[in-house]
């Protein structure tokens, strides 16, 4: 498991826990908690949550489905 750090609680972070949630909304794709370090599809992939992580992804997610911003693939 890679070593915890702050980083994933940055909300306006490209790939921290709040950005992946809102982001897999957004696409309708279902709740699949994680982040990356790096950026999103930089390096790797972090799953392994606990509890207060998986919150924050839930968050993101829920954040988004309230908004109701979502892609739009009719235009495509």
């Amino acid at each position: 498991m890679a070593k915890r750090s702050k980083l994933q609680f940055i909300r306006t972070r490209n790939g921290s826990l709040f950005d992946r949630g809102s982001a897999d909304s957004y696409y309708g794709r279902p709740q699949n908690p994680h982040w990356w370090p790096l950026g999103t599809g930089k390096g790797e992939m972090i799953v392994q949550l606990n509890q207060k992580e998986i919150a924050e992804y839930i968050a993101g997610y829920e954040d988004n489905e309230k908004s109701g911003h979502k892609k739009g693939y009719d235009s495509l």
